[in-house]
């Protein structure tokens, strides 16, 4: 039973919302019935004492394409469909229709928890008939804004879809539905001695099925590669409800052409991943991390060479972060550095199978990159308490940006040569426009997180960033996406990175696979292909 509303309240929803858009409510797609039914009196909805989020669509210039509304006669279907997996309560929206970072939001008045792939076949099956447009969200932990509606989309959640279907302890072959958290799944292999062969910050929220969809890249890619090696099958269900069953476990399949790869990194825009089949590497028996300070930049790229040919196969993780980063973790979460002050820092992980080998070499490596001046000051963590304080530093920054104020950010594949350059450009060019112009990221991959804070949302702070961030990343023939997507937010600044032929073609297997365009639609593509 809804709780009552004021009328006024009522009337705004079956009005729609002011502004020349109005993309809350049907338009010329559909019309509400006379009668105010259950949906009619669901609208978007802010939890009392929580900051508004604007819509995405007051924000942006982005327009509603002519999908249909979702009607009575639709939510008698869903509930047919997926029982009792129907959610339309404003409040119990609110959250999937925010992204993690608060600074979009969409207005969707129906999210759908299917458990199976069947009921996901049969929900895009309607839906296609239908012409309605969907949304397909795992944890909702995306940086892009493509796991959340631009409009009224259906969201299509996976989190009920968490079983783990095998897995083989012998070949450590993982095979799971889409839902499964990735910390959960973390566990599940740990207590079997092998691990994921990715691990990102956001392991406690984000679905593996939403991992996949975004080729997430996270703090094992220098060791283990990325998801485009070590998955190897997926169930996919496309636009029109058919089943793509390509959940293979085998290490070679030559078989033609690989398609699992089409949707690996497409963002939920070609297909809606249903269930994983990953190759999880052994647990490793030695685990070190240090924690060092470094001088400057050439003595991070210097300490990198280094450490490469020194650690050589144990090498796991290389990250670099500045004093900014460590300013913000300190008076945000209160997070101490335990090396003296430094203009960069440096997060070396070790993982082996042999603990006296693995750190008799850090030794010797700390011991001849002390002695050489690369690294003022270091610390050295063996036991799992240690180890994750030290983690925590690095993996932490993005929380402490987001309690700095409104975070513009952008996630940049470079040279490594020239990875921290872009950061020094924008303290000069914004000067007092920025609170905090900070660059932290994967060195060992190139990848450089690259935020600017301010009080709040400015247009001209957005002018003076964009598109110079993406024009500086093109003239070193860089990325404009290394590992968080593409999402709404970089689809119109793909032509930066890919050639036009290559955009063309992205576009043309769209309208193959999703003729109607319901799949993720205002997501991926630019808007003008």
């Amino acid at each position: 039973m809804l709780p009552r509303r004021p009328l006024a309240w009522l009337a705004w929803v079956l009005r729609g919302p002011p502004g020349p858009r109005g993309a809350c409510a049907p338009g010329a797609a559909g019309s509400w019935s006379k009668r105010a039914g259950p949906l009619a009196r669901r609208g978007c909805c802010t939890a009392p004492g929580t900051p508004e989020v604007p819509l995405t669509q007051e924000r942006y210039p982005v327009r509603r394409l002519p999908f249909s509304a979702v009607s009575e006669q639709d939510l008698v279907a869903f509930e047919r469909i997926v029982p009792g997996g129907v959610v339309t309560d404003p409040e119990a929206l609110q959250a999937s229709n925010v992204d993690w970072l608060r600074t979009l939001r969409g207005c969707s008045k129906v999210l759908l928890r299917p458990r199976t792939s069947e009921e996901v076949s049969r929900v895009l099956r309607h839906c296609h008939e239908r012409n309605l447009a969907v949304n397909p969200q795992g944890g909702n932990t995306g940086m892009v804004g493509g796991s959340i509606p631009v409009f009224d989309e259906i969201i299509l959640s996976t989190a009920l879809m968490n079983r783990v279907l095998s897995f083989h302890s012998v070949s450590g072959i993982l095979v799971c539905q889409a839902g499964c958290v990735l910390e959960e799944l973390s566990r599940y292999v740990e207590e079997r001695d092998f691990i994921m062969p990715l691990d990102l910050g956001a392991k406690g929220s984000c679905h593996i099925g939403g991992n996949v969809a975004t080729n997430a890249g996270g703090l094992r890619l220098l060791r283990y590669g990325p998801l485009r090696g070590t998955v190897l099958g997926l169930e996919v269900v496309l636009a029109d409800g058919t089943v793509l069953d390509c959940l293979t476990s085998l290490r070679k399949d030559n078989t033609g052409y690989d398609l699992k790869q089409l949707f690996i990194g497409s963002e939920g825009t070609l297909g809606v991943i249903t269930a994983v089949s990953i190759l999880c590497p052994p647990k490793p028996r030695a685990v070190n991390v240090a924690f060092l300070g470094c001088p400057g930049f050439a003595e991070v790229l210097q300490t990198f060479s280094t450490c490469k040919k020194m650690l050589g196969e144990i090498l796991s993780a290389f990250e670099f972060m500045d004093a900014e980063c460590m300013h913000l973790v300190g008076r945000h979460l209160h997070l101490a550095s335990p090396v003296q002050e430094s203009p960069f820092y440096i997060l070396i992980e070790t993982s082996g199978s042999n603990a006296g080998h693995d750190a008799e070499k850090l030794g010797s490596f700390l011991e001849h990159a002390l002695g050489s001046s690369l690294v003022t000051d270091g610390t050295m963590a063996t036991d799992q308490r240690k180890v994750k304080m030290l983690w925590a530093l690095r993996e932490r920054i993005t929380e402490a940006l987001s309690r700095d104020g409104y975070v513009y950010k952008y996630d940049l594949s470079l040279p490594v040569e020239r990875l921290y350059d872009i950061v020094t450009d924008l303290r000069a060019r914004l000067g007092p426009q920025a609170k905090h112009v900070v660059g932290y990221g994967h060195l060992g991959d190139g990848n450089l997180h690259l935020n600017v804070t301010a009080e709040a949302f400015s247009p001209s702070l957005l002018g003076a960033l964009e598109p110079h961030v993406y024009e500086w990343t093109a003239r070193q023939q860089g990325s404009v996406s290394a590992e968080h997507g593409v999402g709404f937010r970089k689809r119109d600044v793909l032509g930066y990175s890919k050639p036009r032929e290559a955009l063309q073609l992205m576009q043309q297997l769209k309208a193959l696979l999703d003729p109607k365009g319901i799949l993720n639609p205002y997501k991926t593509l630019p808007s003008q292909a």
